[in-house]
């Protein structure tokens, strides 16, 4: 019996080694790269934010923005619509002790603390709030702009930084009209050019352009569609892998961000595509991003790299569920890192992303996802995995 159990443990023990052996296997991503390309690397922190007061959730996580003083503004939708019913907001429905929607705007401190949460429709309120919240821009002096892809939603909002309401830029209500001068079309994001005071419109998912407008006024300045040309709203804008794109942007067209060195960097999502523009709306390049990617698109978001240089860019790609980083000069994919799933570190539809001044990277998920997630910087190193490079600490897997 003795000599028995001893060869049951052994057996056991070998399978174990070998099962430990499988499944680091499994985990190591299957492409490996040369240690000549240097690269910023981020891993997961599974402890931010911290938990939610007062039995909040949230819906479609579809905003970021990180302020002056490392202050992290999401936006999320909360109407009822946007959760599971009674089974996950039955505080609100009245039939449980949990939960009820977080106000749409959260601003989160650097260390996952909750700092203020407000917003939403109010009865008799001087502005119509967007039927569909899309996209938070936080300007030097700690406005908050958010903009809308819902029904009507043709205007910008803009509050202070603890939700007491400035302007309306646009008027509600308004139908497609991507030459329009006073009103917008589903502006998916907004980005500000502190040295020019200007903010960038990603104008939209109904309209066809990036829109400009004065930031202390609101006052429209220009606008341009795909390679510069004048938007036409009639136009063919079928996107075929391995043809040329539209002449006009597909849509939506899903973030407008320039850089310190006069460039503007526009998300043409429906077309894999980021095209590269100067201030004025000259056309400087684009390049294709997955390109047999179909349905939503491969370009949802970008950020830059910290840095004077802004050497990097982050790409959100909330259909293949990953951030590719890239070099900026190059536009050439250097890696990537993430992959389906639920679990810290992993995505389900990257919607947004934005950058500390740390360097560290933020990112919000929509649909199921419904969450933000935070990656902390690790340095420039060696790239030594091209593909969904893992965000775990490697003793960790």
């Amino acid at each position: 019996m003795t000599k028995m159990k001893l060869f049951i443990g052994a057996t056991l023990v070998v399978a174990l080694v070998v099962l430990g052996v499988g499944q680091s296997k499994l985990q190591e991503p299957s492409i490996a790269a040369s240690n000549d390309v240097m690269a910023p690397h981020f891993l997961v922190d599974p402890f931010w934010p911290k938990p939610l007061p007062n039995h909040w959730a949230m819906g479609n996580t579809i905003g970021v923005d990180v302020d002056e003083r490392d202050h992290i503004f999401i936006v999320h939708r909360n109407d009822a619509s946007q959760f599971g019913g009674n089974t996950e907001i039955g505080l609100q429905g009245g039939v449980a002790e949990c939960c009820t929607p977080a106000p749409p705007i959260i601003e989160i401190d650097i260390e996952g603390n909750i700092i203020n949460a407000w917003g939403g429709p109010v009865e008799g309120a001087p502005y119509t709030w967007p039927a569909s919240n899309h996209g938070i821009e936080i300007a030097p002096n700690g406005d908050v702009w958010i903009g809308g892809n819902g029904g009507g939603d043709s205007h910008v909002l803009v509050f202070t930084r603890d939700g007491e309401y400035i302007r309306t830029i646009g008027m509600q209500g308004e139908d497609r009209d991507s030459n329009s001068q006073t009103h917008y079309g589903r502006v998916a994001e907004i980005a500000i050019d502190v040295e020019a005071n200007e903010a960038y419109f990603a104008d939209g998912y109904q309209n066809k352009r990036v829109a400009v407008v004065d930031v202390s006024t609101g006052a429209f300045k220009r606008y341009w569609g795909a390679y510069g040309n004048r938007p036409d709203d009639t136009a063919d804008v079928t996107y075929t892998p391995g043809q040329p794109g539209p002449q006009q942007f597909r849509g939506p067209v899903h973030c407008a961000e320039p850089s310190n060195d006069g460039l503007v960097y526009v998300c043409d999502r429906g077309a894999d595509r980021v095209q590269v523009f100067r201030k004025d709306g000259t056309y400087v390049r684009e390049v294709v991003y997955n390109p047999a990617t179909l349905n939503q698109g491969s370009t949802w978001d970008i950020a830059f790299s910290r840095d004077p240089e802004q050497e990097f860019i982050y790409l959100a790609d909330g259909q293949n569920f990953k951030i590719s980083v890239i070099d900026r000069e190059s536009m050439e994919v250097l890696y990537t890192f993430g992959q389906g799933g639920r679990q810290p570190g992993t995505f389900y539809a990257p919607h947004s992303i934005a950058t500390d001044s740390q360097n560290n990277i933020y990112t919000t998920e929509t649909y199921e996802g419904s969450r933000v997630q935070k990656f902390l910087y690790q340095g420039v190193r060696p790239v030594t995995v091209r593909d969904r490079a893992p965000t775990w600490p490697a003793d960790e897997l």
